[in-house]
């Protein structure tokens, strides 16, 4: 506080009619024979209402005097956030998460201790979203949002998934919140991962791996997705209508083995409103191949080929011709 407020607040006070207040410019105070320094306010006057607001005075000119608020840096974090999302099934599966280093560290068994539960990552606990009702390793999971958490050891891992996402980290973590838990196997990398990596593999149209990565350790759970289910049920209601997805119903049939006949009689259709479409002729072909009827499979491949060139798409051309030299 500099000299000029100190004035400032004296008068205020002998405004109040109250004993001299006597500042200086090392904000010490002094009240008649009572000495006491601003590192914290002890000193309480209890005497008149006038007396109570003179002491709100003096924390408001205080603070007032003293606004040299620390200045912020910006850094990086230490263990920097990350977000990541795959589409498996029909909807997506998102992690958010915090990625610490190795950084010379022993990390399991030591940073991160064996038989006891781990934030997976860093900061605040680790978020994992599922866009529709899932399975966790065979376990049910409901479309939401979950706090993932693990439980390190060196021969199993116990996966979990809290309904508590509110946690810094695992502080204040309680088992009865679990929604589940399920055991993997570890297994050991031949090379080191520096930063703590969470990632999808071995991605399907209803499944993925989720992988932990890190120092020379890999820790994976598979989550799956009933789309079976639904494709067949929106398959059935989308047919019965005037405007029918024949190639798509047709190649969902194929690619899941449902009724290749029936996928045969939908891409038929299909070609006679799409005459000059090369790509339900391939579809054709590949269903008559699979049904082993491999004379009308080269003749919708042969035509496929033909279509392909005239529109001078070289990619249906070259996989028309691979379909043929497959199957002879």
């Amino acid at each position: 506080m500099d000299l000029q407020s100190a004035g400032t607040i004296n008068k205020f006070f002998n405004g109040l009619k109250m004993e001299k207040f006597n500042f200086s410019s090392n904000f010490r105070f002094r009240i008649i024979e009572k000495k006491f320094i601003h590192k914290p306010l002890k000193y309480t006057i209890m005497i008149s209402t006038k007396n109570i607001i003179a002491g709100l005075a003096i924390t408001a000119f205080s603070f007032a005097g003293f606004e040299t608020e620390a200045q912020k840096l910006n850094i990086p974090a230490a263990s920097p956030a990350s977000s990541i999302k795959q589409s498996v099934g029909l909807s997506e599966i998102s992690i958010d998460y915090s990625r610490p280093g190795v950084k010379g560290r022993v990390i399991y068994g030591d940073l991160v201790p064996y038989g006891k539960t781990w934030r997976t990552g860093a900061n605040s606990s680790t978020k994992i979203t599922f866009g529709e009702d899932s399975k966790l390793e065979g376990t049910a999971v409901p479309a939401g949002t979950y706090a993932l958490y693990t439980i390190p050891d060196k021969e199993e891992w116990t996966i979990i998934l809290s309904k508590n996402t509110t946690l810094w980290g695992d502080y204040g973590y309680k088992q009865e919140e679990d929604l589940l838990r399920v055991k993997v196997k570890p297994t050991a990398l031949n090379y080191k991962v520096e930063t703590f990596t969470i990632n999808f593999a071995d991605v399907t149209s209803n499944s993925s791996n989720i992988e932990l990565l890190w120092d020379q350790t890999r820790v994976a759970f598979k989550v799956t997705v009933d789309v079976d289910t639904k494709v067949m049920k929106s398959i059935e209601s989308t047919m019965a209508k005037d405007q029918r997805p024949y190639t798509q119903a047709a190649n969902y049939y194929y690619d899941n083995d449902k009724d290749l006949k029936q996928a045969l009689t939908w891409v038929n259709k299909d070609i006679e409103q799409n005459p000059k479409s090369f790509s339900s002729y391939l579809l054709q072909a590949k269903i008559n191949y699979k049904l082993k009827d491999k004379v009308a499979g080269k003749a919708s491949a042969d035509k496929t080929i033909q279509l392909a060139t005239d529109a001078k798409n070289d990619d249906y051309v070259k996989m028309a011709q691979k379909l043929i030299a497959d199957n002879k």
